[in-house]
């Protein structure tokens, strides 16, 4: 099997960008964070569906994010007054705070999961067939 073409190439670059455009036009993020009153960043809700587990410490929330500890704060003292967490001292060591969900934050990490869950209205509106090709393609990817 030779290299493909520059045709090819350009073809897939398209078809890349497209499906790029596609996930980011639709994505719940900004409908979600305004459900949620969390203003702007992807930040907080990415932290309560890491949450969803269990209690994590701050340096955990930062390495799971790949943040710096200074951002994972931020984020937290964001959720913190809507309630939707609470943040206590490691029992084994002082210097550390443990973020665990509150059952408001738990009802906003189902609501999350549910919004992310839902298909677009453009994929939702396809027809059987248009969806079982789409699907026989995105199986090739895995």
């Amino acid at each position: 099997m030779g290299t493909p073409s520059a045709m090819h190439h350009e073809a897939a670059a398209r078809v890349w960008a497209t499906m790029r455009q596609f996930v980011e036009s639709n994505a719940h993020t900004g409908n979600l964070r305004e459900r949620l009153g969390l203003d702007r960043g992807v930040g907080r809700v990415k932290a309560l569906l890491l949450l969803k587990d269990g209690p994590l410490s701050l340096g955990e929330i930062a390495a799971a994010h790949n943040v710096d500890a200074p951002y994972a704060t931020i984020t937290v003292n964001k959720l913190e007054p809507l309630g939707l967490v609470e943040r206590t001292l490691d029992p084994e060591d002082h210097r550390r705070k443990i973020v665990t969900l509150t059952p408001a934050g738990r009802d906003a990490v189902g609501l999350a999961e549910e919004a992310q869950a839902a298909p677009p209205p453009p994929l939702a509106n396809l027809s059987a067939a248009d969806l079982a090709q789409l699907d026989g393609l995105l199986a090739k990817f895995t």
